[in-house]
């Protein structure tokens, strides 16, 4: 298994033990292990990295645009934690990242209304908006 150090800066631990690294493009990569993949969560495409990647085109405080390929993003980020290096970022770190993640909670069995504050507990910040808060528990809510 080629999973993250769950010390490691921005990992989350999810109750199935899979875990995911969020962070803020905005700033250096972190030292140490690289991703395997990776969802970056913008409003432009990201610069081309040295792993592989997904774009979800997703603007600041808002929601992704297209609802289908976020979910279908974020669900192979969850399937492919159980045994790679996943990390999922915007450009703060927080409000996109934490939706997202709060997202991946859910999948992981999380129950809808809880997840926004496990991530706060576990990773930091998250979930910016009234209709980030939403997303989590109306549209990911459905997807479990």
């Amino acid at each position: 298994m080629n999973t993250w150090d769950p010390g490691a800066a921005g990992v989350i631990s999810f109750p199935s033990g899979r875990r995911i690294r969020g962070r803020a493009l905005r700033h250096p990569l972190p030292p140490g292990a690289v991703p395997d993949f990776a969802v970056y969560l913008l409003g432009k495409p990201p610069a081309p990295t040295g792993w592989e990647q997904r774009w979800v085109r997703w603007p600041d405080f808002w929601l992704p645009a297209d609802r289908t390929d976020a979910m279908d993003a974020l669900r192979e980020a969850w399937v492919r934690a159980a045994s790679e290096r996943v990390e999922v970022a915007c450009l703060g770190g927080h409000g996109r990242t934490g939706t997202a993640l709060a997202c991946l909670a859910v999948m992981d069995g999380v129950p809808p209304g809880q997840a926004v504050s496990f991530v706060r507990e576990h990773y930091g910040p998250a979930v910016e908006t009234p209709w980030q808060h939403w997303y989590v528990r109306y549209v990911a809510g459905r997807i479990r």
